[in-house]
């Protein structure tokens, strides 16, 4: 199976699992390498929830080595964080990149403004009531013109779950391309790549992130693909990857990317066997 890039450590506060727990699934899944990209600080702290605290940094790093420890030489370990994207987090975000020897970091739109109570993560639960009272078009134009400004920013290396604001199921009327190609062309232009995230096999939505006509169209404007299951415990590691494949075949996706200290090699997608 091709490589898991995002993926979560407790460190985050919603997700559960020792290192080693993780290695071990990584193995048992046959995924080519494990990449560990838990969700970043953000500033002023406690900044919400579901992250961990700049204090917690150097554990993060030791989670990390206990994993290598674990893996040996039988799976490549591979290092990342997962950012949010908000107005104004470019310097913190390049802070957080000369820290470590990062392999990649994964960029996220998670918030979206609110003239009433401030910027909103629209993905979290305790928000479902509010979704009644939303103009879904302005909500999802705000929402792809925050991504297309996470990718023109170049801070990134993958995007992650480029279609999230459906995670709930809510989607406005009409064709969804109108949002889907300004974005496609402003990834596209930025070099970045991009995620099959199957984590929204397991959401209201009960679709992979993104739609496969995103995808459809992103192969056909040259963006690459990682595929991520968004792992939160060890066993979603790798979890609907043959599914996952199928799809991204279907859309046009013949390989995914490999990284390592920021560099990229190409990886062939498997040619999954009917069952």
């Amino acid at each position: 199976m091709p490589a898991d890039y995002h993926t979560h450590t407790p460190l985050c506060r919603h997700a559960e699992g020792e290192p080693e727990a993780y290695v071990d699934a990584a193995l048992l899944a046959g995924i080519t390498e494990y990449g560990i990209s838990d969700h970043a600080p953000m500033l002023p702290e406690p900044f919400d929830e579901w992250r961990m605290r700049d204090a917690e940094m150097p554990e993060y790093c030791r989670w990390i080595e206990r994993a290598r420890v674990r893996a040996g030489g039988r799976l490549a370990i591979r290092v990342g964080l997962e950012c949010d994207w908000l107005p104004g987090c470019e310097p913190w975000i390049e802070q957080l990149a000369a820290r470590h020897e990062w392999d990649y970091l994964i960029g996220s739109v998670h918030y979206l403004g609110d003239a009433g109570v401030g910027p909103w993560d629209f993905d979290n639960p305790k928000w479902l009531g509010r979704w009644a009272t939303l103009d879904l078009a302005a909500l999802w134009g705000e929402y792809w013109t925050a991504y297309a400004a996470m990718a023109e920013s170049g801070l990134f290396d993958i995007l992650a779950h480029p279609d999230l604001v459906k995670k709930f199921g809510h989607r406005p009327a009409g064709e969804l391309e109108r949002y889907y190609e300004p974005v496609i062309a402003a990834v596209a232009a930025s070099g970045c790549v991009i995620e099959l995230n199957t984590a929204g096999w397991h959401k209201p939505c009960a679709e992979c992130y993104p739609a496969p006509r995103f995808l459809e169209l992103a192969c056909a404007a040259g963006i690459p693909l990682v595929l991520s299951s968004d792992a939160h415990e060890p066993g979603h590691l790798g979890r609907d990857f043959p599914q996952a494949v199928a799809v991204a075949r279907a859309a046009g996706y013949r390989e995914t990317v490999l990284f390592n200290q920021g560099q990229r090699r190409s990886e062939p997608l498997p040619v999954m066997q009917p069952e």
